[in-house]
């Protein structure tokens, strides 16, 4: 008995220690390429599609028109373009990690704009007096939506359907049938159509450049100290060059005075293209660095067992909703500073199905689970690149929808590959 003990003891210690090598191993570059190889295989293709077909978006369009399309004035109007449909589509990055929809989005962000407007125009009310009202409205309607979703159990396409269609009834109460709200005031309308200093741009550029990296390299030495899992150096080196190489360049070209007279001057990067930066960060510190962020995604992934594991299921599905409606309060109130108005089919037409296809064209799955903040920022690109490119190359409008149609219904058909992918490989 004696002897058998210490054998049983080390082949346990043995079985454990199988249990977790692939979190204790390091890479090298070779064992890292195959390991990434081997989860493309297996449908983890992650940003991959978004990225390759921004690259070959910006190739096409550039041998299309050389002239206009990476023109400085073309790229600062790109940025701006794509502000709303962006903010809008992070927001419903929340709600379809947990496999449900919000058909209410876009026409919820055209009540808060309208709220916002009215408040600032009828009302006299100082700019964060209307913000901080019109994303409250924004809240409010996220919360009863997710209380029917939750507490009643209505299906989501069911409540947002019904809500897609009255709130635009109340957008048509508060402005009237046929009018328009103007928007006038500095700090609003300075949120898509004016630029921060050259100075602040680049010193932000820097400080982000820098936090980046730390952060990269940080976490890489913690994880080499405790002999886990980690990249070998030299692709945390290459990761933070390709990100940093990014910032700068764009900070670089938005930075350049695009005026077409030299009496005026119109360098630097718009405010919106800071703010969408700002909930990125705060969506993907959320999403990634905390235990809410981690139920959300445990929800997706198992409602079941995420209960059974002790989280309130009842409560992450309202608050997913509360976030989606209240970025899409900020995504209103930018697209009513870039019109420097707001109209009664605010957050209407194809509003809210743009939104959705940059967050499935960036990454994010449909069926729940899997996605990031980033997704909305890459998809949000891919649309504003199709729409700004078939518009200097003239095309029709119905062939821009037919396209940006196909784009949506290829990346949905990726995403249910990969799903029926990783189903078969058991990840």
């Amino acid at each position: 008995m004696s002897t058998d003990l210490p054998n049983g003891k080390e082949t346990a210690m043995k079985l454990a220690d199988s249990d977790f090598s692939t979190d204790r191993r390091r890479h090298d570059s070779r064992s890292a390429l195959l390991d990434y190889w081997h989860k493309i295989r297996a449908g983890e293709l992650g940003a991959l599609p978004a990225v390759l077909g921004l690259i070959s978006l910006v190739v096409l369009f550039t041998i299309l028109k050389p002239d206009t399309f990476l023109s400085k004035g073309n790229i600062a109007n790109l940025s701006t373009q794509a502000l709303p449909i962006t903010i809008l589509a992070m927001g419903l990055v929340f709600v379809l990690l947990l496999g449900e929809i919000d058909l209410s989005a876009g026409v919820a962000s055209g009540v808060c704009a309208a709220v916002m407007a009215k408040l600032i125009v009828d009302s006299g009310q100082p700019w964060y007096v209307a913000v901080i009202s019109s994303v409250a409205i924004g809240i409010v309607i996220g919360t009863t939506i997710g209380w029917l979703v939750a507490f009643l159990r209505i299906p989501s396409f069911v409540v947002t359907l019904a809500f897609f269609l009255g709130l635009q009834g109340i957008t048509l109460r508060l402005i009237g049938e046929g009018g328009t709200v103007p928007v006038r005031d500095d700090f609003v309308v300075a949120l898509s159509n004016k630029n921060m200093p050259v100075w602040l741009g680049w010193t932000l550029a820097v400080a982000c450049v820098v936090g980046y990296t730390a952060t990269l390299l940080l976490r890489w030495r913690r994880q080499h100290l405790r002999n886990l899992h980690s990249k070998p150096l030299g692709f945390v080196i290459a990761q933070c060059a390709v990100v940093a190489a990014a910032l700068l360049i764009s900070t670089y070209v938005l930075s350049l005075d695009r005026a077409p007279s030299p009496l005026i001057d119109l360098g630097g990067i718009p405010w919106g293209v800071l703010l969408v930066g700002v909930l990125l960060v705060v969506c993907t510190f959320v999403l990634g660095r905390t235990a809410y962020g981690r139920h959300i995604y445990a929800v997706g992934g198992n409602a079941e067992a995420a209960r059974r594991a002790g989280i309130n299921v009842t409560r992450i599905r309202i608050s997913v909703f509360m976030i989606a409606s209240g970025m899409a309060a900020i995504s209103g109130i930018v697209a009513a500073s870039r019109l420097n108005s707001v109209a009664t089919d605010a957050g209407g037409g194809n509003t809210l199905l743009y939104a959705v296809g940059a967050a499935v064209i960036g990454g994010t799955s449909l069926f729940g689970g899997r996605g990031k903040a980033r997704d909305a920022v890459l998809g949000g690109l891919v649309i504003a690149l199709i729409d700004n490119g078939l518009g200097l190359l003239g095309t029709k409008a119905y062939l821009s929808y037919l396209i940006t149609g196909v784009v949506l219904l290829l990346a949905a058909s990726i995403d249910a590959l990969a799903r029926r992918r990783r189903s078969s490989t058991g990840r």
